[in-house]
């Protein structure tokens, strides 16, 4: 048992917890509990002391066994700390068990990560998708919450048309899950909407997914300018933010997702559904890692972001590797990841290192996609002309004559079915040999 004390939050005297986990042999327990105090310091939880047990699988009913559980019994009260962090999800009887052995508040993995959501959460959409995961987590708990109020029925004074305090909340909370899944539901034909107007512009959309704190946030505003916070906590971004850079002449869409993380909570994953479907409609998965961890805690990274790719459904879309923070890592080390990852991209999001050729390399991904094409646009079409910038379409040459605007351009087959009746006769060239 080690104990751990991350500096407090400013201005904030941060809650002691004490952890605990059981892992199987062959897990590799260093890297779980320092992410769980990672997660614990990102919701303002200092981890005062640790427990792990290696056994194949947690006790159904108490989590650790027997032995540990008395251990616990005494470790908890010499730690000083407030609330019991379990790194795993654990059930009723598991949760009643363990705060009734300690007398003591427990929180376990799942109900972890929804408070930092909660708390990073900023939009509508947001604040939403939190809600509703706490509710679909808290449901078949609330038994053991209304333990208190629970009136059971038979015996004199109990008969009747009356209900009791717990069916009454779970009635509630039923009706409010309900409630808010129609309000995403809503929100999320109205991204729809947007969805459509972007893919009618023929912009390439590509989604940046990664473990979370590997960069994405920073990346976004390294290509785009977004100004989405980049703070050094889990989970920092929770809503998608949508920004479009500029290469060679053509406009490209990138969205940055929510972090993914091993054993993403199911609720998390089905509750944040609108937001990951901005991954599942994107042209491109940029895969953004970071270089500068251990490598088998990078391996461990990145099989976490493609195993929630693959729960998602997005794992057959077009994938592309990127080695992000790359200016932490020495030469010899760069070396060895070219070795492995070598058709990665080596770059720097902080530092920039690299940035040119993510964007040449984003810009070859979709050269086959837009024909050049010559037009003549009539004087008396002004709006078509209009349409065509709006595109976002390279204009590689422009001419205005008597008979109207002479361009040379580059355009998607669904553009150039709208526009075909202004294509010259003469109008494809061959495309150049790559």
């Amino acid at each position: 048992m080690t104990a751990h004390q991350p500096d407090p939050a400013p201005g904030a005297e941060p809650e002691r917890g004490f952890a605990l986990a059981v892992f199987a042999h062959g897990v590799d327990v260093a890297g779980e509990m320092a992410e769980l105090r990672e997660l614990a310091r990102t919701a303002g939880v200092a981890i005062a002391s640790e427990l792990v047990q290696q056994r194949p699988h947690p006790d159904p009913r108490s989590f650790v066994g027997k032995g540990k559980l008395e251990e616990l019994k005494s470790a908890f009260p010499a730690s000083g700390a407030d609330v019991l962090i379990v790194d795993d999800e654990i059930s009723p009887v598991q949760q009643r068990t363990l705060e009734n052995a300690l007398d003591v508040r427990v929180v376990d993995r799942t109900q972890l990560i929804l408070d930092i959501f909660a708390q990073h959460a900023v939009s509508a959409e947001g604040k939403l998708q939190v809600e509703l995961a706490q509710l679909e987590y808290n449901l078949p708990r609330m038994r053991g919450m209304w333990k208190h109020l629970e009136r059971l029925g038979g015996g004199v004074g109990t008969r009747g048309p009356g209900e009791t305090q717990l069916e009454s909340d779970r009635r509630e909370a039923r009706r409010r899950v309900s409630l808010l899944k129609g309000r995403l539901k809503e929100i999320s034909k109205r991204r729809e909407t947007g969805r459509k107007q972007r893919r009618r512009s023929d912009k390439p959309t590509i989604a940046l997914a990664g473990y979370t704190n590997a960069g994405k946030s920073t990346l976004l505003n390294a290509l785009a300018g977004a100004g989405v916070s980049v703070e050094d906590r889990l989970f920092e971004t929770l809503d998608p933010t949508t920004r479009s850079f500029e290469q060679e002449g053509r406009q490209y869409l990138v969205t940055d997702t929510v972090g993914f993380i091993r054993r993403l909570p199911h609720q998390l994953v089905e509750g944040f559904a609108a937001t990951l479907e901005e991954t599942l409609v994107s042209d491109l998965v940029l895969h953004v890692a970071d270089a500068s961890l251990p490598p088998q805690e990078m391996v461990d990274q990145i099989d976490a972001v493609a195993s929630v790719l693959n729960e998602i459904g997005a794992d057959d879309l077009p994938t592309e590797l990127v080695l992000n923070k790359v200016d932490r890592v020495d030469a010899v080390s760069r070396k060895r990841l070219a070795n492995r990852y070598p058709e990665a991209l080596q770059i720097s999001a902080l530092s920039g290192v690299g940035l040119d050729e993510l964007r040449a390399r984003l810009a070859s991904r979709f050269a086959d996609r837009f024909e050049p094409v010559r037009l003549l646009i009539p004087h008396d079409q002004a709006a078509s002309l209009s349409e065509l910038y709006e595109l976002g379409a390279p204009i590689e040459e422009r001419r205005d004559e008597a008979e109207g605007v002479y361009l040379l351009a580059r355009l998607s087959p669904s553009t150039l079915g709208r526009l075909s009746r202004f294509v010259l006769p003469d109008a494809k060239r061959p495309r150049k040999a790559r």
